[in-house]
């Protein structure tokens, strides 16, 4: 009793020290979810001008993207990490749109990238400024996921060689078992991770530009032994960045989307199988209307009240390419409710700094990225929501 109302003080002592423009997205959020849905198309559009916004405001003032607005301390400095894999997502748009400023955007963010990647070929972990200042296996491998696109997109030589050093990095840090257990990222617990068959994405794509290396041996190695990981009912152990016996849908999402992939550069039917045994646990865990707990237990039932806005878009995009390799239509429905969902959070007006961004949790004051619009949640929910305009315009998901 006196534990739980010491708590209950905390809390209103530190909801009263809010500024006031958090205290009130809390007061709107816990009013519950806003009715209106802008649809797919003005989403996108309006977290792309998000997106733009946070690599002006930028506090660091580099190229890169701030990693988040805060409604308690504003802009942050840029984040490595997700400016990379946010290279794709704004190339894809731009080749859709024929919005030539996405195209320029995304050059800078790569062109500020090489200029930071470390002389072994490893990128930092954390946002510009943070300590410790040390190569972290997770962030060089999103960061190779922009790499590749900029080779793709742009040809330039000075990506090439980053691309490659990077991927040589990340295949000589790794432990023979598949898995890297050194040089993981300081702000998150110890040991190999499940999810890093993301980073494994990012070795599948440098394969695809060379072919003749390992990249896509040392990929496949890591899916195996995240697939060791897995239950019998889809769950992974070790697929978190906090908590591994309640991971966060965002990093499972990460490990799914790893497995997918793995799935279409192999074609190997193990892996989709794999795939799909994750994906039908998070059916379970999600409602009709796209909501689904932040954290998820071993059965698949929820651990929290709040979702993590960027694991379910991520979930909703990995459930989309189900549907295109299988044509289950549970997958479908389910990815369309999330995006929804999602979707419903985002305002088309207001402050530029809020206006199209995506909060880490909803409600805002949820246990992930409290009080802030993420750059990845932003990222995340254009994948989603472009393969969704996509599959009702065309009948196929098709690839970002």
């Amino acid at each position: 009793m006196l534990t739980g109302t010491k708590q209950r003080l905390a809390s209103f002592w530190h909801y009263l020290r809010l500024p006031l423009r958090a205290k009130k997205e809390r007061r709107k959020d816990r009013h519950g979810l806003p009715g209106s849905d802008p649809g797919a198309k003005r989403a996108v559009k309006a977290a792309v001008d998000w997106l733009g916004r946070a690599q002006d405001c930028s506090l660091s003032q580099d190229g890169g993207v701030a990693r988040h607005y805060s409604l308690i301390d504003g802009w942050s400095t840029s984040y490595p990490e997700t400016t990379g894999y946010i290279v794709p997502t704004m190339v894809h748009y731009s080749r859709l749109s024929g919005d030539e400023a996405c195209r320029d955007r995304a050059r800078r963010m790569l062109d500020w990238l090489v200029s930071i990647q470390m002389p072994k070929g490893a990128f930092q972990g954390g946002m510009v400024g943070e300590t410790p200042l040390v190569p972290t296996v997770f962030d060089t491998g999103q960061i190779l996921l922009g790499l590749v696109a900029g080779v793709e997109e742009f040809g330039d030589d000075r990506y090439h060689v980053a691309m490659c050093r990077a991927a040589e990095w990340l295949v000589k840090t790794q432990n023979p078992n598949g898995c890297w257990e050194q040089q993981v990222s300081p702000f998150g617990l110890s040991g190999p991770k499940a999810y890093d068959t993301h980073v494994a994405w990012g070795l599948f794509e440098a394969a695809r530009v060379e072919p003749g290396r390992d990249y896509a041996a040392s990929a496949l190695a890591n899916v195996n032994w995240a697939l060791a990981q897995q239950q019998d009912n889809g769950w992974f152990r070790r697929c978190c960045l906090t908590n591994h016996s309640q991971p966060l849908t965002h990093t499972l999402g990460y490990a799914l989307r790893g497995m997918l992939e793995a799935y279409r550069h192999t074609g190997d039917a193990s892996l989709l199988k794999g795939a799909q045994r994750t994906a039908d646990g998070l059916l379970e865990a999600a409602g009709h209307d796209g909501f689904m707990p932040g954290r998820l237990n071993a059965d698949w039932s929820g651990a929290v009240e709040w979702a993590c806005l960027t694991g379910t878009v991520q979930i909703a995009a990995c459930w989309l390419i189900l549907y295109g390799e299988v044509g289950d239509p549970r997958y479908r429905a389910a990815a369309f409710a999330a995006n929804r969902y999602v979707r419903r959070t985002v305002r088309l007006d207001g402050p530029p700094e809020t206006r199209g961004g995506v909060k880490g949790s909803f409600p805002v004051d949820g246990g992930y990225g409290t009080y802030q619009y993420l750059n990845w949640a932003c990222k995340f929910l254009i994948d989603a929501n472009v393969a969704e305009k996509r599959l009702t315009t065309t009948g196929s998901a098709g690839r970002d």
